[in-house]
């Protein structure tokens, strides 16, 4: 009986995602280049925090150029050890159709995380009516900028983003990458997040496009200095502030940083405390939720078939069967989003599992005195 439960309990959970008005499995929300026409890019400022990223600063500089005319570009090297800076500096020599300009970043002052504090100094800089935030390691096609400004003046939003395809090639990739993804959309429903309407608030702080006067209305990223989950956390503050957001994704917009096993675990650990607001109850809750829906199917098949008694496996066995292949259809639509093969959609349970390791790994480092770990830098937990 205590099998068919928990079967039963995870097929209704996933015919709730599968059923939902929201559709938060779904990949419908999305924005794609527009390189048909040429662009004027007068309005626009790009801010783009840089510390060690001289690996991939170029290509991502090189993309920009291609974006239209008159784009300005702030790049803030926030006391980078490596040849970043050197490599702006070229950048910014060679010239071309977009405008670049190399910011030395101050030394981060406390009550600040490290990214926030590298776009309020660039911020300062900024006099257009769009600000694009854009991470270092990101490569937009030919176009995207003038897609995603067209977006949010058809929307009038106060924030637009875009939430980058990841690198998917090596297997560590393929296993986890779409079910970051598709976590993500669990936990911020992308329908929600965009209806003005609801109080969800997500964004991907990878490409965002924000009005300045409304960034500036809140205090610049003063209002959110602390934040870890810096791209929610603005979101939010301009949500909470009476503006509109919206938030898709794109194959326009991918990561050029590769990925692997330990650093999806950095990644997620860094956040995924933080997510669940520091309380031992919300990870317990949590570890529950995941270890029945994630990890029960496969386990809950498994003993059934391995029971001695037939009724166990007549019971439990289909159900859980049923809630294998439910859960694989809810993660289908982000598999085919990044080119996988069907199997890959089977692969949830080994993938939850490891993000429910890293999510403990996270609350021990908490609990150890350490908020957060990135780029070098550590937020202690009483910070």
């Amino acid at each position: 009986m205590l099998l068919a439960f928990l079967a039963a309990a995870a097929l209704v959970a996933w015919l709730v995602v599968l059923l939902a008005p929201w559709q938060p499995h779904r990949t419908r929300e999305r924005l794609e280049a527009d390189a048909s026409a040429p662009h004027d890019l007068g309005d626009v400022s790009v801010l783009i925090p840089a510390r060690d990223e001289a690996a991939v600063i170029a290509r991502t500089l090189a993309a920009l150029q291609k974006q239209g005319d008159g784009l300005e570009v702030i790049v803030v090297d926030d006391q980078s050890s490596d040849d970043t800076a050197a490599i702006c500096a070229r950048a910014a020599a060679a010239g071309g159709a977009v405008t670049v300009r190399v910011l030395a970043g101050a030394a981060l002052p406390d009550g600040w995380a490290g990214k926030l504090w590298a776009l309020e100094q660039g911020l300062t800089l900024v006099a257009r009516r769009y600000t694009l935030l854009h991470d270092a390691d990101i490569e937009l096609a030919p176009g995207t900028v003038p897609a995603l400004r067209r977006l949010a003046a058809q929307r009038g939003v106060a924030l637009a983003s875009v939430m980058a395809e990841l690198h998917c090639e090596a297997f560590a990739e393929r296993l986890l990458a779409p079910a970051f993804v598709f976590f993500f959309k669990l936990l911020y429903p992308f329908a929600l997040a965009n209806d003005p309407r609801r109080r969800t608030a997500a964004a991907a702080g990878g490409c965002m496009l924000v009005r300045t006067d409304d960034l500036r209305a809140l205090g610049g990223f003063g209002a959110v200095r602390g934040a870890l989950i810096d791209d929610c956390a603005l979101a939010a503050a301009l949500k909470r502030a009476g503006g509109a957001t919206w938030l898709g994704m794109s194959h326009s917009v991918r990561s050029l940083r590769a990925y692997g096993l330990r650093d999806f675990w950095r990644m997620v650990s860094r956040s995924a405390f933080t997510q669940l607001r520091y309380s031992p109850l919300l990870l317990g809750a949590a570890t529950v939720a995941m270890s029945v829906t994630l990890l029960g199917p496969p386990l809950v098949l498994g003993a059934a078939l391995l029971a001695p008694d037939a009724p166990a496996r007549c019971v439990a066995a289909p159900g859980a069967a049923l809630a294998w292949l439910a859960m694989g259809a809810a993660y289908w639509p982000v598999v085919r989003f990044y080119g996988l093969r069907a199997a890959w959609a089977l692969s949830l349970p080994a993938a939850g599992a490891l993000f429910l390791a890293m999510t403990w790994g996270s609350a021990l480092g908490y609990w150890r005195g350490t908020r957060a770990t990135w780029k070098n830098r550590s937020y202690a937990s009483s910070s």
